[in-house]
Order: structure tokens, then sequence, then C-alpha cells
């Protein structure tokens, strides 16, 4: 099956052609300011896609709340003008072309489920770590949306009066070390001066690795997935996965020292995963 393979971004959305088993002629656009010339910049690049490859549908990772009995973008991200309609049907129609579409946390999973960090699981669990955290969830090989969309948002998890996404994504960890230091910096340097006798960083990241690995643990408990993937710009730390191991050790040892202990790996595929998940949720569902 060839395809027309979107990864719709709030700056750019990457493009690419899905043919003999790979993604080909990947690029990048920038991100139109306006639904009419969203429409017409997709129209445009699948075009240039038809004259070169004979395709049977367009897979589209979006942010937002996608919900495909509907194929109405629901929920908020950076692209006011995608969300509340029947945004599927007005593609179709432009394209010509039968059109799936999954949020972009999701397209993700499946993307390492397809042939990244997960390959080979029938269940797994991931956790993207930016700005705040999202996620997903797969069981049997498919997105478990949830009764409400919610599935794998486990940024909004409690962790006592806070949530996960206040205590362990990497910007919340940067915020609270500058409020206590009157400094600007930014994650990856607080997380790096944790190893270098700042007893502030080094608190604050104990946080977000605690907060983080409690997360795991609880969601390793409740649904037991064959894996826990992490990404996120974080997942390129080489420390994250020894740090939250130690941390989950530490935490099981405390609750029950005979319970599961998750196995954690770092997403592979980058940022190709939307664009190879996107293909895989239209191989599921169209």
């Amino acid at each position: 099956m060839n395809l027309a393979a979107i990864d719709i971004g709030g700056t750019t959305i990457k493009i690419a052609t899905w043919k003999d088993g790979k993604l080909q002629n990947k690029h990048a656009v920038d991100t139109p300011q306006d639904l009419e010339t969203f429409y017409t910049v997709l129209t445009d690049e699948v075009n240039k896609i038809k004259e070169d490859t004979k395709i049977e549908g367009v897979a589209i990772s979006s942010p937002g709340a996608v919900n495909q009995k509907t194929g109405i973008i629901g929920g908020t991200s950076a692209l006011p003008y995608i969300h509340n309609f029947k945004i599927v049907d007005e593609l179709e129609k432009r394209f010509g072309l039968p059109v799936s579409i999954e949020n972009d946390a999701n397209s993700a999973a499946l993307g390492e489920l397809a042939e990244g960090a997960g390959k080979g699981s029938d269940s797994m669990a991931f956790f993207v770590i930016g700005t705040g955290i999202g996620g997903a969830i797969i069981i049997n090989q498919k997105v478990w949306h949830g009764a409400h969309l919610f599935g794998g948002e486990f940024g909004y998890m409690g962790m006592c009066t806070k949530s996960l996404s206040e205590l362990a994504s990497p910007v919340a960890m940067a915020n609270r070390y500058n409020e206590r230091t009157g400094k600007k910096l930014d994650g990856k340097t607080v997380f790096a001066l944790a190893d270098e006798n700042d007893p502030v960083a080094s608190d604050e990241r104990q946080t977000l690795i605690h907060s983080l690995a409690l997360a795991i643990y609880n969601v390793q408990q409740s649904f037991d997935p064959e894996k826990i993937v992490i990404g996120g710009g974080i997942s390129n730390n080489p420390k994250l996965i020894p740090l939250l191991n130690q941390e989950i050790d530490h935490i099981r040892n405390q609750v029950n020292p005979s319970s599961i202990k998750p196995e954690i790996v770092l997403c592979s595929l980058k940022s190709d995963a939307n664009l190879r998940g996107a293909v895989a949720d239209f191989e599921q569902t169209r």
C-alpha cells in the first residue's frame, strides 16, 4: 500500500511518501496561519506525491483530541483552525482519497510499535516528555483512546496536589530552579548541574525523577504493559534511564519488593515516529 504521510506540527508540517514499506522523499513546509492556506498547502503536497506515485490514501498525525469515529479534532492546540468540525470529510473532498487522522502522541507510539523501540510488543505505554507530559497506551497493538479520548494523558496524573506535568517536565524543573536561584537556565542545564554539586539542581532533578518513576511504576502495576517507552527531548540524556531505574527500585522496595519491575526503553525513531505511526494507523483503520 502506497500512501501520503503527513505530520502536522505547530511550526512545520512534515510530509513523506510511504512506498515499498519505507518513508521516502521526506521534507517539511512551514505550518500555515489559517485554514484556507492549510488546505491549499496540503492539497498541493498530496498532488505532487500523486504525480510520482499511485497512492491509496493520506495518513495524518495531528495535535488535539482526535475522534476517529466523527472525523473531528477536539481539544486545543497551537492550530485552533483545525478543531471542532469534520475535518476528515473536508480533506477527503480535496484529496479525492481516503484520509485517516490520529493524535500525534498516539501516532508516535504506533510508529515505535511498528519498527521502533516497541517493535514486537502487544502492549506498551509511551511517555512523551516535553513542555508538558503526554503519551499513549497500546493494548493488543492498538491505541487505547479511552472513553473520553484521554487514554495516555499521563501529564494529568495527580501527584499529591500537583500534576505529573508540573513536577516531571524539564521545563517545570527549570522554572522551579530559576525561581529558587534567580537564574535563567533551561532544563538540560539544570539536569547537568545536579552532577556538579549544585544542591538546588540536585533537589529539583530528584523531584522530576521521583515523580516520573512513580508514574511509571503505577502504570506498570495498573495495566502491566510489556514495555514503557520514553520519548521527547529528555530521552537524549544518557543518564535518564539509569536514574529512573534506580528510583523505581527504591519505590518497589518501599511499596512491594515483589512487584513487577517496568522495562523502560528509549524511543528510537525520533523525528520519523509520527509519520510512521500515521501510516500504521491508516493500515489499521482504513
